[in-house]
């Protein structure tokens, strides 16, 4: 029975790999919002809130007042997307913005995407609007909601 080893230059590339998921991970962490943070951050106009539910969805339940509505649905995909939210923050990839969607899963995902871009502040909102694991979520802490009369 002969028993295989990495070599070093293997080993190393296994550690790196690791090491980024990991970062990527913590990263990603260290860049969410509960949706109190992100309520108070909007209103010191500190943060672009962007909804990227589908607008059925901001019928259904109202946005939060001031967020900007780019459903993560785009018909030219997450480059679109991108540019959508490149417009809305006026060309500034360092524009602090948080995305926020009904549980937290495609707006952790726009997250991710946008960072991948270039957008260097990203924040995440994982409750969600609906609310998730991460807790109860935007409309279940009683935080403000306006219709989505143009939707």
């Amino acid at each position: 029975m002969r028993i295989n080893f990495l070599s070093r230059q293997q080993s190393l590339f296994v550690f790196l790999i690791f090491a980024l998921s990991s970062l990527s991970t913590v990263l990603a962490q260290s860049l969410s919002l509960t949706p109190t943070e992100a309520q108070i951050k909007l209103q010191a106009n500190e943060i672009m809130l962007i909804d990227v539910r589908t607008p059925e969805e901001w019928r259904d339940s109202g946005t939060a007042p001031n967020a900007q509505r780019i459903d993560l649905q785009d018909p030219n995909g997450m480059e679109g997307f991108a540019v959508k939210v490149l417009n809305a923050v006026h060309g500034d990839k360092t524009a602090p913005i948080a995305v926020i969607c009904r549980t937290g899963s495609r707006s952790g995902y726009a997250q991710r995407y946008l960072l991948s871009q270039g957008f260097s502040r990203v924040f995440n909102v994982p409750e969600g609007m609906m609310g998730s694991r991460a807790g109860p979520g935007w409309i279940e802490r009683g935080l403000p909601i306006q219709a989505c009369t143009d939707c």
